[in-house]
Order: C-alpha cells, then structure tokens, then sequence
C-alpha cells in the first residue's frame, strides 16, 4: 500500500488518534466516546497485540491457575470497542510520529503495508516493555518475559511442552515474586536469582528480609546480591541453565522478572520530552509538555510523587486507567487534572501480603530529608479471635515535623490492603500524632482495639517527639 497523508475530516469534525489499546489507550478514547459523539469527534486507535483492554496484573494468576480463563482478563474486547464507534486497528504497529505534520505511520504487523493517518489531537499510551538483560542466551527459547497476554500464552505453552520441572525467576520484584508463585503452583522447583540484597526492592532490606524468608518457607530457592552473566542453552538451543559468576543453576523454563522500561522510542524520535526515567513529560492535564494537542498516559509517562515532589515512573494499571479518564476528558473538551501518586502498591506470595506507599529510608535520603522510623508486630484481628495473624509495620516520619513519609507492611491475611489508610494520609499530608486519632472500624474480627497502623503511628510520633526534644 502507498503512503499516503489522505484525511476523512469533514467539516468541523475532529480527529482523535490513539496509540496503544490496553489501559491508558482505550480508557482514553472511551471517556472521549461519552462525552463527544462520533458525528464531532472521529477515534482511530491503534495497538499492535491481539487484544485490548487488558489486565496485566492478572498475568501471574493466570499463569498459576487461580484464573483458569484468559478471557476473564479482558475488560473489553475489540468488537466492543467498535460497537462504540471506535476505529480500533488491531495488530497494526505505529511505528513514526510527525508531529509538525499532525499525522502517525503505521505498519499492519501481519501484511507489512504502511500508511499515513492524520489527527488533530493525539493519545501516546504505549506501554512499557520489560527488560531483557544484554547477555548470551537471553532470547533462547524457554526464556520468557511476561507483560502481555500474548507473553502469558507462550509462557503457558512452553511449560505444556516442558518434561522437567525446574524453574529459574530472574529478579524479586512484584513480577518475579508473583511469578515464583504461580511457578510453584504449577508443581515446579523455584529458584529465583536477584541482584538485589532482599527481595522486594521497593521495600526496605529489613521488610525484604520478611519476604525472603516467607518465601524459602514456601520451598522456593532465594539466591540475593547475584547477578546472572549469561542463560546457558543446551544441543538443541532450548535453555538449560542460569549462570552467574559463581554457580549454575539448572532451568527448564526461566523467567524474567527484572523489571519494566517506558516504551518510548516513538516519542523519543519525535522529539517529545523525556524525563530522567526515559518517561514522557506531562503537565497536569496529562498533556505532553509544549504540545497543546498531544496527550500521554500509562507505563510509558512519568509522574509526580506527592511525597518527595520528583518525578518517578510508577507502572501499575490503577495510574493508567485513571490517566485515560483525565487524557479523555480533555481531549474531548472538558477539564480534568491527574494530581500525581504517593507510590502505592499491594502483592502477595502464597499467603504473606506484601504492601508499600510513600517514600523508603533510601527515598527519604535522595530526597533530602530527615526521618525517624517505627517498627512494630500486631494481629490482623484482635487476639483472642479466631485465626488472627501476625503483620509488621514499619513506618517513615519527617524529623521535627512528623508528616508521614511511608508505610511498608508485610503480613497475613487481613495485613495488605491496610496500607490504604497509610495512602490516604499520605495525600492529605498528615503527621503521625494526627493519624493516632483517626476514627478507623473496630470489631473483634476485623482489627484489636488499636489498629496496626495506629500502633505503628503513635510509635512513630513518640519518635519524632524524642528526636525533637
């Protein structure tokens, strides 16, 4: 197919351009489709996958079993999003953006023909793709990374074709942590190989420690403060291995749990504002810096921390979806603002719930500030009731002032979705002696008289008291 810059805008009806249809994307042009009706405003989204509007937290739990449909992951499918007079183009790649000519390139995965589309206002919300180490081996079949469903699917096929049972996880964040998870669930030998000193990099090393060891209780293998140097394959070039300096371990599938990069050479190469994380820049309006009619949202942006007042890439499905409500509202013509995050996530392994917000020791530091930390152990539910269980919270304070800082817990059942009430203190901006007073829900079963968290708050506050005096 020739190229060509052919444009169906008639009259005074828009042209809105999105590329990417999972969360950002098609929350984006879906607000848009509310509020603007296809006779003012015409929607052309691109994706490249086979599917949209995805989950790809869910991944994990797909791939464990505890989800047995893929389908159940999807939110809306692309004959949906077309019922709504969405121009969805599925596995269709943009592949340039020519900003000072309005318009996108882009490349059907399948035929290979390209063409030129043009728009008036523009929604980036591609995504972000995980990393895949520089080493020998890395794109050895066996090897897999996991950030789609199409990346599901083959991980899945591959452990259907598998005879042995030996899996190795690259990396002990929330990825390679879940994945070691729905590996042992599937009945194999885990090892997980981590660079870092505990699992869980985005917790400090003393609740990382906590994982670590509820981890190895699980039978799953931590190997911390290693680096692999290369993935070993065998005669038939399928992988057999992961190396490090040190060790080999035997792998019949191994997964890499590294970590995510924005996937932002488009933008790159269109010359639109990157920040230090290689994210797009975006005004509160998620609108790209110094480009009135261009938007971005999702895993490819970056955002601003509430707490420490930087910028940080944060890729998690919550942001996206909330991104492309705002990016859809204005695109369409109203007002609609994304504030920023105070960095809240919740995981688990098995049974032991794993939760953080707002700012590490290590955050604090880079940040400048002064803090006093508390730590203490409660039960999830009052004492004497059935089935409680132990949590620890630790928790991060500014020095002389007392504004909280960050809640890291890590625990059992009841422990995880408690750091909801550390987030919303976060955004109010509150100190620790005002949340010993918060009026939170008690009952026997459900907390002890004195919630975990206002345990750990009014431990924090003597802290800062005796830091002060």
């Amino acid at each position: 197919m020739s190229m060509s810059a052919a444009r169906s805008v008639s009259g005074t009806r828009e042209r809105l351009v999105v590329i990417g249809g999972d969360a950002a994307g098609m929350s984006a042009a879906s607000q848009a489709r509310r509020l603007r009706s296809a006779e003012e405003l015409e929607i052309v989204a691109f994706e490249r996958g086979h599917f949209t509007s995805f989950s790809a937290c869910g991944i994990p739990y797909w791939v464990g079993g505890d989800v047995p449909d893929r389908d159940q992951l999807i939110a809306r499918t692309p004959e949906e999003h077309r019922a709504r007079d969405i121009d969805l183009r599925m596995r269709t790649e943009v592949k340039e953006i020519d900003v000072a000519g309005g318009r996108v390139r882009a490349r059907d995965v399948d035929s290979g023909a390209e063409s030129w589309t043009s728009y008036d206002k523009l929604v980036i919300a591609t995504g972000a793709r995980p990393i895949r180490p520089d080493m020998p081996g890395a794109d050895a079949p066996g090897v897999h990374g996991v950030q789609t469903l199409d990346d599901g699917q083959a991980l899945l096929d591959t452990l259907a074709r598998t005879r042995g049972r030996r899996a190795v996880v690259v990396g002990a964040g929330y990825i390679g942590v879940e994945m070691a998870e729905a590996l042992i669930n599937r009945g194999y030998e885990v090892t997980v190989v981590n660079r870092g000193s505990e699992p869980m990099s985005t917790l400090d090393p003393d609740m990382g420690l906590l994982v670590h060891k509820a981890m190895e209780g699980l039978g799953i293998t931590m190997v911390n403060d290693t680096e692999v140097t290369k993935i070993l394959t065998g005669d038939d070039g399928r992988v057999r291995a992961v190396a490090t300096e040190d060790a080999e371990y035997p792998a019949d599938v191994v997964v890499l749990g590294i970590g995510v990069r924005p996937e932002t050479a488009l933008a790159r190469a269109a010359g639109l504002p990157l920040g230090d994380h290689a994210g797009l820049l975006t005004d509160l309006a998620m609108r790209v810096r110094g480009h009135e009619n261009i938007w971005a949202g999702g895993d490819c942006v970056e955002v601003l921390d509430l707490v420490s007042g930087r910028q940080r890439h944060i890729a998690l499905g919550t942001h996206a979806n909330k991104h492309g409500q705002v990016i859809g509202t204005n695109a369409a013509g109203g007002y609609a603002t994304f504030p920023g995050v105070v960095g809240t996530a919740v995981s688990k392994v098995c049974d032991l719930e794993i939760a953080r917000t707002g700012l590490r020791e290590k955050d604090a530091r880079r940040a400048g500030l002064r803090y006093v930390t508390a730590t203490i152990e409660s039960t999830s539910r009052a004492g004497y009731y059935p089935n409680a269980s132990m949590m620890t919270v630790k928790m991060l304070a500014e020095h002389r002032t007392g504004r909280l800082l960050g809640v890291q817990i890590v625990g059992r059942e009841g422990a995880g979705k408690r750091v909801d009430i550390a987030a919303v203190a976060l955004t109010a901006g509150m100190t620790v002696e005002q949340m010993v007073s918060l009026d939170l829900g008690y009952a026997p079963p459900f907390s002890p008289v004195w919630d975990p968290v206002l345990v750990a708050a009014r431990k924090a506050a003597k802290a800062v008291n005796a830091a002060t005096s």
